[in-house]
């Protein structure tokens, strides 16, 4: 696949992927006991402490002072020219937030640069399934996580979700780029910038009656609901292709799995709540994640706009019917059904019974079962899956907001 394809790909399925990214929220109804150990996380230890109590103690007042004292646009615009990882930060920003993105900016000790070059390998390698997964798997399920799906609706960003789109498609298409963590990348800007974000709408949404008419908490975005958004992203990718059986060698698996813990890192998430392998994520988010899928109508809505926007693709090799289809194919007959997304009489029963020997034809495992048609067709979606007619002409710029959604 050449790069302009694999760049188009990467970032629509990140920007259904990461639509929670830039406006992570906190979990739903069901609130069980945190009993995961920090001995299975990357830091091998920590305070043990309920992490839906834990925010962003240094990014957080900064913000807030940001936006008391009026300093937001210009510093927007200053940070519109800091595109790459490696770039010194612009002149005139103020002192105290210069500071804090120096030390925001620096990658961890236990960064291991051979991992994030193996990373490379395995992204494009499964570059085609990690598109349709963040789309249509990490994606639509984020408008069934409740808190996120009401944080995203009533921040600014959800007056126009194309835009929101087309900015939260940068982490999903960063992370998978070559150079995503090297100085000529753009990883660690859309982390940082991302984290900004995440204080201001800390600050902002509580001071919303829309939004503190439908939240459960006072504060939204807590080291909790990061990951919870987290494991929407990575943890569900890798169950779906461990239960497609697609064959990854353990190096691979082991690399995907390092570039997402350093964007958790660079994200603002305390190391202690970083899982440190597949295992403890996954009994992480059977803890966290699992048990809080549930509708709401914000969520309806925007599962609604998201597959209308997925009709606009050119080509037009897709449809709110191919889109709804795969939703349900991924995220089950519940979850399809509480965001109302009709029955395909052709493509429901189709994406049963030929996906899995589609997927084994792909990696070799299988002889060429199906009629040419079927086959290209999936092949086009799964280059097309989330191509949300984002505006590739023009710079995408994560801004920190100032305002909730107007209505």
């Amino acid at each position: 696949m050449d790069e302009l394809s694999r760049r188009r790909m990467l970032m629509t399925g990140g920007a259904l992927g990461a639509l929670g990214a830039l406006t992570v929220a906190a979990p739903a109804q069901a609130r069980p006991l945190w009993t995961w150990s920090p001995r299975g996380s990357v830091a091998g230890a920590g305070t043990g402490a309920d992490p839906r109590w834990v925010w962003d103690a240094e990014a957080d007042p900064l913000v807030a002072s940001l936006l008391d004292r009026g300093d937001v646009p210009r510093v927007n615009e200053l940070l519109r020219t800091w595109t790459k990882n490696g770039q010194p930060l612009p002149d005139g920003l103020p002192a105290d937030l210069r500071d804090f993105m120096e030390r925001a900016r620096q990658l961890p000790a236990w960064a291991d640069q051979g991992k994030l070059a193996t990373a490379v390998e395995f992204n494009e390698k499964r570059g085609l399934y990690l598109g349709v997964l963040y789309g249509l798997a990490s994606g639509m399920m984020s408008t069934v996580i409740p808190k996120e799906a009401r944080a995203v609706y009533y921040s600014q960003g959800g007056a126009d979700m194309k835009d929101r789109i087309s900015k939260t498609a940068k982490l999903g298409y960063d992370i998978g780029s070559r150079n995503a963590y090297q100085p000529d990348g753009e990883m660690i800007v859309t982390c940082v910038k991302t984290r900004l974000v995440h204080a201001a709408v800390r600050h902002l949404l509580p001071q919303s009656p829309h939004w503190n008419g439908a939240a459960e908490e006072e504060i939204p975005i807590s080291q909790r609901d990061m990951m919870v958004t987290w494991h929407s992203l990575p943890t569900t990718v890798m169950q779906k292709l461990t239960a497609w059986e697609v064959p990854i060698p353990a190096a691979e698996s082991e690399a995907f799995l390092h570039s997402w813990q350093l964007g958790a890192h660079m994200l603002g998430i305390e190391d202690e709540y970083i899982p440190a392998s597949w295992d403890e994520a996954n009994a992480q988010a059977e803890q966290v994640l699992d048990p809080v899928l549930a509708p709401t109508p914000e969520g309806i809505r925007l599962a609604d706009i998201l597959l209308g926007l997925g009709a606009e693709l050119d080509g037009g090799i897709l449809s709110r019917d191919i889109l709804g289809a795969f939703t349900r194919y991924l995220l089950g007959d519940r979850i399809a059904g509480w965001l109302e997304i009709p029955r395909e009489p052709i493509w429901d029963p189709l994406l049963r019974v030929a996906w899995p020997p589609f997927v084994a034809v792909r990696e070799g495992l299988l002889p060429f079962p199906l009629a040419p048609e079927a086959y290209w067709t999936f092949d086009e979606f799964l280059r097309k899956a989330a191509l949300l007619f984002l505006s590739e002409a023009r710079p995408i710029s994560i801004e920190i907001p100032e305002a909730n959604r107007p209505f």
